[in-house]
Parts: structure tokens; C-alpha cells; sequence
């Protein structure tokens, strides 16, 4: 029986903020729709995943400079912007935006609904986030952190994902079994294959159907992920 969610962040409750991303580019004199960049983001985290993270085997880590700047690289790719100059000046840009939050501070449409779904249905609801330290503060600034039992930082924990013992963490603070217990994620290779590995139940969000064939669940959203677990 299910008692408990367990949701990623990033690109799953918060996602980058388009337009300032779009403002930015169009500073450097390139012209990028924010929409095309939402649907070149979904593209650039399967190249993430495929090129980088499950290509090292998480070695490297999301939260690694190196990590981030490529996925800017992808996403930039993804959308058409190519141009050294341009991807140089952006990823400049980007590490002095808004420290420490950076381009991270849109909810994801649908989010709320998910997580008050969830609440209603008497589940355990946490976060579980490779983060530097701020996803407590941006989901406080976003409303949704009253609809948590906790949150888990790898920063403050000193253990990221895919370890599984960021997941059994918290699987011990929700006091809850593995087989009780879903994660809903957006990177295969570390939120899926590390929940799996502490032995929970995991679905893959996939809103641009850029995943293929894989082993597990996908959802377009989280709200359609949460309505899945909650199906009898």
C-alpha cells in the first residue's frame, strides 16, 4: 500500500525561468521563443542523462559546474543557438544570476494541485533534491513547502542522488518501507535507477515524450504522475 511520495525538484516542482533565459539571449542579440526553450530543455535532460550522468555512471554530479554548464550547452543546442559568443556570454551570465537560486524560481503548473492531491489521499510527502542549499528557500518563496513533511538537500545531508542512502533517509524520516513508498523524478539515470536501488517504486516524467522506451512509468507532469499512484 502506498504511504508516502517522494518528489525531485528541478524540472519537477520548479523548473528554469524561460523568459529570463529568452531575455538574456536576446541581449546577445539572438531572438529564442521561451516556449521553444522549454521544449529544447526537455531535450537537452535526455542528452544530460544519456552523455553525462549515466555515461559516468554518477560520477559526476548535477550539481557539478561542469554538469551545469553542459546541460545550458544542450539546451542551447536544442533551441538552434550554436554560436561560441553567444553560449559563452549566457553561460557567464547565468553563474552571477541571481545567486544561489539562479534561473530556478517558476513552479511547475500543476505542482500544487499534485502535492495537495497527495495530502488529501493521507500520504507522507517530501522532497528528495540534489541541491546547493536553496531548494528549501525557493519552495518556501513558491508557496509549496507547507505541503511537505520535510525536505532533504544532498548539501545538507553530505549524500546525493543516485546514492541510495539519500533515499533511504528518507524513507526512514517518513517512517515508511521501500514498497510503501514512489519517487517522481525527471532524470533516468539518477532519480529512477536511485530509487530503485533503495528499492522504491519510481515514475519518470517525460513532458515532451523524449525518453523512449524505458523500463519504468513516465508521466507528462507531475499532477498526472500523483494521479497515477493514487489509481487504485
Amino acid at each position: 500500500m502506498l504511504r508516502a511520495i517522494f518528489f525531485d525538484a528541478g524540472n519537477t516542482l520548479v523548473r528554469m525561468n524561460y523568459e529570463v533565459i529568452a531575455r538574456e539571449l536576446g541581449r546577445q542579440g539572438v531572438v529564442v521563443d521561451p516556449v521553444d526553450l522549454q521544449r529544447a530543455d526537455w531535450r537537452a535532460r535526455v542528452r544530460l542523462d544519456t552523455e553525462v550522468l549515466a555515461a559516468t555512471s554518477g560520477r559526476v554530479s548535477t550539481e557539478d559546474r561542469t554538469a551545469a554548464e553542459r546541460y545550458l550547452e544542450y539546451l542551447l543546442a536544442a533551441a538552434g543557438v550554436t554560436e561560441s559568443r553567444v553560449v559563452r556570454a549566457v553561460a557567464d551570465w547565468r553563474r552571477t544570476y541571481n545567486v544561489p537560486v539562479g534561473v530556478w524560481d517558476t513552479v511547475e503548473p500543476g505542482a500544487e494541485a499534485a502535492l495537495v492531491a497527495a495530502r488529501r489521499a493521507g500520504l507522507v510527502t517530501a522532497v528528495i533534491s540534489n541541491s546547493n542549499g536553496s531548494i528549501r528557500g525557493i519552495l518556501q518563496a513558491l508557496r509549496l513547502a507547507p505541503h511537505f513533511d520535510f525536505v532533504l538537500d544532498s548539501s545538507e545531508v553530505g549524500v546525493e542522488k543516485p546514492d541510495p542512502r539519500l533515499f533511504r533517509l528518507a524513507l526512514e524520516r517518513a517512517g515508511v518501507a521501500p514498497g510503501e513508498a514512489a519517487y517522481v523524478g525527471d532524470l533516468y539515470s539518477i532519480d529512477v535507477l536511485g530509487a530503485r536501488a533503495a528499492g522504491m517504486d519510481a515514475i519518470l516524467l517525460d513532458p515532451g515524450a523524449c525518453w523512449g522506451a524505458r523500463d519504468c512509468r513516465t508521466a507528462s507532469d507531475v499532477l498526472e504522475a500523483v494521479h497515477a499512484l493514487l489509481a487504485p
